[in-house]
């Protein structure tokens, strides 16, 4: 994957950060939304967009927002969203591993049966002898 060709793709709005913090909140716009199409991405394959489409949440415009406000600088704000960015997508591009069924080995199937006779005879001694 072509990192600096999607980070090229990538759109970034600043505005003001909500919250208390005086005068500096109320004048600078330090807060970055990232604003990512998948649709109008060249970087991807097909399945690629299929995939990534299916594990990311997307507006119904299949638009990814990603904001960021925790740095007083719109500058780190930027780079601290574009590394979020790129580890949610790929995080998302990664295939999870099948997993292979196995079976029980004897002596565990062997050592289930022995545990269930166990506790099937100490619940029998528990009820009343039948009398004829």
């Amino acid at each position: 994957m072509d990192f600096e060709r999607l980070i090229k793709e990538l759109k970034f709005k600043a505005i003001r950060s909500s919250g208390a913090g005086g005068q500096h909140v109320n004048k600078v716009s330090s807060k970055v939304v990232l604003l990512f199409d998948l649709n109008k991405s060249s970087v991807f394959t097909p399945e690629e967009k299929e995939l990534l489409s299916k594990n990311l949440k997307l507006s119904q415009e299949n638009l990814f927002t990603l904001s960021c406000s925790e740095s007083r600088s719109q500058h780190k704000n930027k780079q601290l969203v574009i590394e979020r960015f790129l580890k949610i997508i790929a995080d998302s591009l990664r295939v999870p591993k099948k997993r292979k069924r196995t079976k029980p080995s004897k002596s565990s199937n062997v050592k289930r049966l022995e545990k269930k006779k166990k506790q099937a005879l100490k619940k029998a001694y528990r009820k009343k002898p039948l009398l004829d």
